[in-house]
């Protein structure tokens, strides 16, 4: 029967799922680059949007 601390130093070693990790932290931050990007271009666009409303006359329709 192995000790805890074998088990432990085992454990340490082992780099099997290691690139997985990798992948999905990489997987991750993209995903944050994409959300932030497209919220970002969804601001500006609304914000086009808002000038062109005002600049045509409306949104202060009663």
């Amino acid at each position: 029967m192995r000790t805890i601390g074998e088990l432990v130093k085992k454990f340490a070693r082992d780099e099997r799922g290691l690139e997985t990790v990798e992948y999905a932290i990489i997987a991750g931050l993209i995903t944050v680059a994409a959300i932030a990007t497209i919220t970002a271009v969804g601001v500006l666009v609304h914000q086009k949007f808002q000038s062109l409303e005002t600049a045509m006359g409306g949104g202060a329709t009663p």
